[in-house]
């Protein structure tokens, strides 16, 4: 019996041993070429993504990142010989019938990257790889990434990483999945199989069906969950077979290799020894040559400049970090990792766009474009809100993007290092919403006289090199203060009270009253001023006593003796009146608007009472 994997890959269904005969059929007609696929890993930060990507390319790029935490996209490229050196006798025999070159793998921060990149490189993933820890399942990123992969439409297969760490998992290093999941015990087993059903019935209520690989009868219609471990390689075979396999047959059309003038994205702007400052840039569609004359976005203005030499890293290694020194080439077709030598480069932006120049006439019409591109991500505003600087035009989208989703306002967006300029627009907010006169500084330098300015205005700025760190404190930050202030407002806000007065508990009629109350909503004090059901004045309370000592509150079912500086009990007041605390009227809706959930349900009840009571009188309380 065979299981059908696509529409021209099938495979045994002896338990989906992938070491059984794979064959691919090719459909029939004449080959078109096809460019290697893109493909994007994603997921939460820490889930194993880059050491995923380590473990293919026998490197070592994560333990180099600042705490190991991919913060810029880099990419790699797997060649055919070598997925199929990884993956053995899964693809082995299909060799001459696989008509991908291999594998472009851009190495995200995290969903934003994917996100923000969908009009430059990161967004013509053509595929993504979607990576979730085995032993805390979904987290918060990761149930973002399925919403920009679900708005993007974009086909995914989910790694489901770290399966080493499961509970007595006896680990078989570069192994198959399957063959390492029978060696195993059946406890283990059974604890893997559970946290996949869980995985698988999150899935589902994301309205995503999913199951383990080996029983996918239908992967147009069922997420493929592939368990792997980075750090031991077992799963990994199977991964690139069924990233393989699924590229190859269902993206063909938009695999066909394009002849045009190149388009890109820049990845990052570095100086190189010999070179001067180069790109590394990601080309997804067309073409680019030594010689041509491309568009960059800059940080003032694009850059209109020639192609000196095009340079691309040896097989498996890492563009941002080449162990192997890079291969001169007169072009490269799309997809492709390269890095680009040219004149004026020293403004170029991480993260713009890059464009081949068909033609010399069409240079302004080129630079206009990525112009607009690079002005559309900046934020220039007149709201009072956080001041944001960032290294590049990548990471500028994904801070301003999550700070939107944290309800956070940004009055200026931009590139570059932080000068006074961004302390003085700092605090101008600061006078009005000191919450937001903050400025976050993702991956920059602070200029000296900013950093001066900063102290002597007590403008709090917050820095940090890795995305998530940044983000974390300043909301913290924000939410403490928040909390703080909204605590110090609401102890200097009259809460509302409701009190009877006992029966038979009159102690004294008149100057001062003193009578015995019982507190049936809220709390009292001395200096409260307290109304009759009719909204008639009662007086203050001048002093509360519990069983002959002075106390400074009473509270709901308390029974004590007050004594009130105004009323004559039998004229003004009688036994048996309920009274109620006089709360001012920007006190009562400050409560009702943004305290209500510090309020006991009866004193929201009795605070409502009073209200309606208020309303009633010939004076308006409430203003309509």
């Amino acid at each position: 019996m065979r299981t059908k994997l696509s529409k021209t890959v099938y495979i045994k269904e002896e338990s989906f041993l992938w070491s059984s005969k794979l064959r691919l059929e090719i459909c029939v007609g004449k080959a078109v070429p096809i460019r290697q696929p893109i493909v994007c890993v994603l997921g939460h930060v820490d889930t194993g993504k880059t050491l995923l990507l380590d473990r293919i390319r026998k490197s070592s790029v994560q333990a180099r990142e600042i705490g190991g935490i991919t913060q810029h996209i880099g990419a790699s490229f797997f060649p055919l010989d070598t997925l199929v050196e990884i993956c053995g006798p899964l693809l082995t025999d299909l060799k001459g019938n696989i008509k991908i070159p291999g594998l472009l793998m851009i190495d995200t921060p995290g969903h934003e990257a994917f996100a923000n990149l969908r009009k430059r490189g990161g967004g013509v993933a053509d595929i993504a790889i979607l990576v979730i820890d085995v032993l805390k399942g979904f987290e918060a990123q990761t149930y973002e990434s399925l919403d920009i992969l679900k708005a993007r439409k974009t086909p995914f297969l989910v790694a489901v990483n770290k399966i080493d760490r499961i509970p007595g998992w006896i680990s078989r290093h570069d192994k198959l999945f399957l063959e390492s999941y029978k060696s195993q015990d059946s406890y283990v087993r059974e604890d893997i199989d559970n946290r996949l059903y869980t995985i698988m019935g999150t899935l589902s209520t994301l309205s995503f069906q999913s199951d383990r690989f080996d029983k996918v009868k239908d992967f147009t219609r069922t997420i493929a969950l592939v368990p792997t471990s980075a750090r031991t390689g077992e799963g990994i075979p199977e991964l690139l077979s069924v990233l393989v396999g699924l590229t190859q047959q269902y993206l063909k059309i938009q695999l066909k290799v394009t002849k045009g003038p190149g388009k890109g994205t820049i990845l990052e702007v570095k100086e190189e020894p010999g070179l001067g400052v180069t790109v590394n840039a990601i080309v997804y569609d067309g073409v680019l040559r030594k010689g041509s004359t491309i568009v960059i976005g800059g940080k003032e203005e694009p850059v209109v400049t020639r192609v000196r030499a095009v340079l691309l890293p040896k097989p498996l290694d890492e563009i941002r970090d080449p162990h192997d020194k890079f291969s001169s080439v007169n072009s490269v077709s799309a997809a492709a990792g390269i890095k680009i030598a040219a004149p004026n480069l020293d403004t170029a932006l991480a993260g713009a766009s890059l464009y081949v120049v068909p033609s010399e006439e069409q240079v302004e019409e080129y630079a206009n474009m990525v112009s607009e591109e690079v002005e559309k991500a900046k934020i220039v505003t007149d709201i009072d809100g956080v001041v944001l600087k960032t290294d590049a035009l990548g990471s500028l989208e994904a801070i301003a993007e999550i700070l939107k989703r944290e309800n956070v306002p940004i009055r200026l967006a931009d590139v570059g290092d932080v000068s006074k300029r961004d302390v003085i627009e700092a605090r101008i907010v600061k006078e009005h919403e000191p919450f937001y006169g903050a400025i976050l500084a993702f991956n920059v330098k602070i200029l000296p006289d900013a950093e001066e300015e900063a102290r002597d205005r007590g403008v709090k700025i917050f820095q940090q090199s890795v995305i998530y760190h940044l983000i974390d404190e300043f909301v913290d930050w924000l939410r403490r203060e928040q909390d703080k202030s909204a605590l110090a407002e609401f102890d200097n806000l009259i809460k509302p009270g409701k009190l009877r007065i006992l029966p038979s508990y009159i102690f004294r009629k008149a100057k001062p009253a003193i009578v015995g109350v019982e507190v049936l909503a809220g709390r009292i004090r001395p200096k409260t001023d307290l109304v009759k059901e009719d909204g008639g004045d009662v007086g203050e309370i001048l002093q509360i006593q519990e069983r002959g000592k002075t106390v400074a509150e009473a509270g709901t079912e308390m029974q004590v003796a007050i004594s009130l500086d105004k009323p004559i009990v039998g004229r003004h007041i009688h036994e048996k009146d309920v009274l109620y605390v006089r709360v001012p009227e920007r006190h009562a809706k400050a409560l009702l608007a943004r305290f209500q959930q510090r309020l006991s349900s009866e004193e929201i009840e009795a605070l409502n009472d009073y209200v309606e009571l208020m309303r009633k009188k010939t004076t308006p309380f409430w203003a309509a």
